[in-house]
């Protein structure tokens, strides 16, 4: 390198959160005296500008000051380069070498890191060639050791069902106290039961989000930011975000608002890039009951179900029609297509099987709305015979109060197993240290990880079993609840309608043989029968009365 009488020096100074949680490069402040005392003492050097990373990852070089001093150093502004020590500059010993090596010099730019006593100007071939490499080589392994070290921290909290996202989903926010733990926000948890409401009711997307800009209901983006959240997203594509019908669905497909903690639906593809890929729904950590639902799983899954039908409001309306989300082919179980027949003034609906609609099979199911009518409400009338019956037996017996007490043992259960799963995840980290110190060899350290891999994974089965024992009896006691209201404000059923159906039914089944199914609330069982039966029906209701 050919020396200057003379070195306009650009002072760069990097730390990122890793480095503040594991104590490593001092801070910003302590960085920046060093360097600026250290040219200060320098007869040949002064300072041209001081670049200031602080947040950014060492394992890349896409950070913001670094590009702007490059920017200047190509301009012929900066022609020395003043660090901390060689880590600061960068962990990625491959591009920190290449710069160091190849670039400074083939612009006579001198690097200077401060610490490492490494002046590019004096350095003898030993330094550059040897000394130089290590150093960069040491610091990206400890670069890759902090990736590996806070990707299994962050995996044990996912685990543990804390919350470690930048920002609460809209509906909940962070916990004073616990800022891992989400608390409701009343105000917008609110505006998600009406979203979900009038999606059961149903209303398209499209329209929930213009019903909600219409009455000047801030967005999510809007509404974190009027908190004062410094929040930012890749969605927005104006001024000012409003709702739209992608916002509208995000919310009605997050899980989340059923008191489970959905996390690590994405991972970064290495620790030296920032680009993340998305994993399969298997991959994702799911943990129930990790904070307060503002939905029901029931009310979750029923939207599902409407979603994936595609239901759609007829022209000029806001709402779906009565059936819609619940009506399918009991054949081929696609949805059932709704027509209208107009004829001298008059009109007549009815639905026909949509696969036959699009002439790919399959017979027409044809049914008129009115037989249908008819039809779902005899079917249940015969229920809530049926379900009354029930009830008056098991209030007899005491299984109300034994699923009570068995659902409680259940979840204790869970309780303790969980508690067991915490402790071999704090074993397993505990291994790695181990290692470290030289308390266990390599082979020792595959056999235990291998004994506490197996424990954890029979927990994780033994968990997955309870949580599918205790979600069974709420379903079944919901279901006995949301039977039970209905019945007091209607105990005749005489009317149907779609919040009759919505609370009683899952989906009805068409078939061309002229029966009917309706596989009732919960999901537990499919009744059959003709529609012949409906005046058979009617006419022991009459009787009855």
């Amino acid at each position: 390198m050919e020396a200057k009488e003379f070195y306009h020096a650009g002072i760069y100074l990097r730390l990122s959160r890793d480095d503040g949680i594991f104590g490593e490069g001092g801070s910003i402040a302590s960085q920046r005296e060093l360097c600026t005392a250290f040219v200060e003492k320098s007869t040949d050097i002064n300072i041209y500008d001081i670049y200031v990373d602080d947040g950014y990852s060492g394992a890349n070089f896409d950070r913001p000051d670094f590009k702007r001093m490059m920017e200047d150093v190509k301009g012929g502004l900066v022609d020395c380069i003043v660090v901390k020590d060689l880590s600061r500059f960068g962990r990625d010993y491959i591009e920190a070498g290449r710069l160091i090596q190849k670039t400074f010099p083939a612009l006579n730019v001198r690097f200077i890191a401060v610490t490492d006593h490494f002046d590019s100007l004096t350095a003898d071939y030993h330094e550059s060639t040897l000394v130089l490499p290590v150093k960069n080589f040491v610091n990206d392994s400890y670069c890759r050791d902090i990736s590996n070290k806070v990707k299994s921290h962050q995996r044990m909290k996912r685990e543990k069902g804390e919350f470690i996202g930048a920002f609460a989903p809209y509906g909940y926010m962070r916990e004073e106290k616990h800022k891992n733990r989400l608390v409701l926000d009343a105000y917008a948890a609110g505006i998600v039961r009406d979203i979900f409401q009038w999606k059961t009711e149903g209303m398209s997307n499209l329209a929930i989000a213009e019903r909600l800009n219409g009455a000047g209901v801030l967005s999510p983006m809007e509404y974190k930011k009027r908190k004062g959240e410094n929040y930012s997203t890749g969605f927005a594509v104006r001024l000012k975000a409003e709702w739209s019908a992608v916002a509208v669905k995000r919310i009605l497909t997050n899980e989340v608002y059923t008191g489970t903690m959905v996390q690590g639906k994405s991972e970064k593809i290495n620790y030296k890039l920032t680009e993340c890929r998305s994993k399969s729904q298997e991959q994702w950590v799911r943990v129930k009951g990790t904070h307060e639902p503002i939905v029901t799983q029931e009310e979750f899954d029923r939207v599902q179900r409407l979603l994936a039908a595609g239901i759609r409001a007829p022209k000029g309306q806001t709402k779906a029609h009565m059936f819609s989300g619940l009506l399918y082919c009991g054949d081929c179980m696609e949805p059932m297509t709704r027509r209208v027949s107009r004829y001298q003034g008059g009109e007549k609906i009815y639905f026909i099987c949509s696969t036959k609609n699009k002439g790919r099979g399959c017979g027409r199911h044809s049914i008129s709305e009115e037989e249908l009518k008819e039809a779902v409400l005899s079917g249940l009338k015969l229920q809530t015979a049926l379900f009354l019956e029930d009830e008056k037996i098991l209030s007899k017996v005491g299984a109300l109060a034994v699923s009570d007490e068995e659902q409680a043992r259940r979840e204790q259960e869970v309780v303790r197993l969980r508690r067991e799963e915490e402790k071999y995840l704090s074993l397993k980290d505990d291994l790695r240290e181990d290692v470290k110190r030289g308390i266990l060899t390599q082979e020792d350290y595959d056999t235990f990880q291998s004994i506490y891999e197996k424990q954890q994974v029979e927990i994780q089965k033994a968990v997955i079993r309870q949580e599918e024992g205790i979600a069974g009896l709420v379903r079944l006691q919901k279901k006995r609840k949301a039977w039970l209201n209905m019945f007091q404000k209607r105990p005749r059923l005489e009317v149907l309608d779609r919040e009759m159906l919505l609370a009683f039914v899952d989906r009805i089944l068409v078939y061309e043989d002229k029966r009917i199914g309706l596989e009732v609330a919960g999901g537990e069982k499919k009744d059959i029968f003709h529609r012949d039966l409906c005046q058979a029906v009617r006419g022991q209701s009459k009787r009855e009365e």
